[in-house]
């Protein structure tokens, strides 16, 4: 049974339809994204899921839980990251901790959290005089004071560095590890890609497609771009391109100057036909890369926008 089931959420502000209709099932364990380009509803389906706002129609439910009759209960089983705003600055990160624990009627130990998001030695630091990263790492651990199956996590590591956006990484794997529910939004495609078990894109309000990271990528055709440069110049180019465009697996390539990309459906196949080309006739090549599908590949075809970070 799903640990969560949203179906056929609606929400309009006026004449603003943010959330058209969008439904999906979240299992107990996983880590879900739900990405999409701004203004697709990301953050409006991410409030009315936390009881923060009232859908218009649809319906939202904690396995047998509903925000209708059981609301106290689902306050206890959910865990809302905070923004950076609500955190008291003057307290120092033990002390917020404590404080958010109050309000629940059960907590996981302080000290648990202050270990799982690597901020024991900076406990009595006042949340003032914390970086970027460490404010955004006390952030998810208010988000786990209730000890929560289900954690929401909206946007972590928008705005940190490459460093402190892994520590947030291996703070939400570690989650995974206890047997947590992570649900996930994120400006980042690198991101969604290494830690999600299943993708959700939005666009305009509906739900557009859903699947694993590598089952989205499978979707897309299974040409892979193969790019080579050559030092003996445009000459070894044209040659080598001329050969590719024999192939059977090719399906079409681009020549500039010496340099010279090929899209293929069997890349080692292609390689080792052209390689032998280019040894017979003594022509150096000076690079070559094979460019894997990624999932920012599937995002622009199935939105039709490119991703911005």
């Amino acid at each position: 049974m799903p640990v969560l089931e949203v179906s056929h959420l609606k929400k309009s502000f006026g004449a603003v339809h943010a959330v058209e209709d969008i439904s999906f099932t979240v299992e107990a364990g996983e880590i879900f994204t739900i990405i999409g380009p701004n203004g697709a509803g990301k953050t409006t389906t991410l409030e009315m899921i936390e009881g923060l706002l009232p859908p218009d129609e649809g319906d939202i439910a904690f396995g047998a839980k509903k925000w209708s009759r059981n609301e106290e209960a689902i306050k206890n089983d959910i865990g809302v990251q905070p923004q950076s705003s609500a955190l008291f600055d003057l307290l120092t990160v033990e002390e917020n901790l404590k404080l958010f624990a109050t309000f629940y009627d059960k907590s996981r130990p302080v000290a648990d959290i202050l270990e799982m998001i690597n901020l024991t030695e900076h406990k009595n630091r006042h949340v003032k005089k914390l970086s970027g990263g460490q404010k955004q790492r006390l952030a998810i651990g208010l988000a786990m004071v209730n000890d929560p199956d289900i954690i929401f996590l909206d946007e972590p590591t928008t705005g940190l560095d490459p460093q402190a956006r892994r520590n947030i990484w291996d703070i939400i794997l570690r989650l995974k590890q206890l047997g947590k529910t992570t649900i996930l939004t994120t400006h980042y495609m690198e991101e969604a890609e290494k830690l999600s078990d299943r993708v959700c894109i939005v666009d305009q309000g509906k739900v557009v497609t859903l699947d694993t990271p590598s089952a989205l990528i499978d979707r897309l055709t299974k040409e892979r771009e193969v790019r080579l440069s050559f030092l003996d110049g445009e000459q070894a180019a044209i040659e080598t391109e001329a050969i590719a465009q024999r192939h059977p697996a090719v399906v079409r390539t681009v020549r500039e100057g010496a340099a010279l990309q090929i899209w293929t459906t069997q890349p080692e196949d292609t390689l080792y036909e052209l390689f032998g080309y280019t040894k017979d006739r003594g022509y150096r090549v000076e690079q070559i890369s094979i460019r894997e599908l990624s999932l920012e590949d599937v995002f622009i075809a199935f939105t039709g926008k490119e991703w911005r970070d």
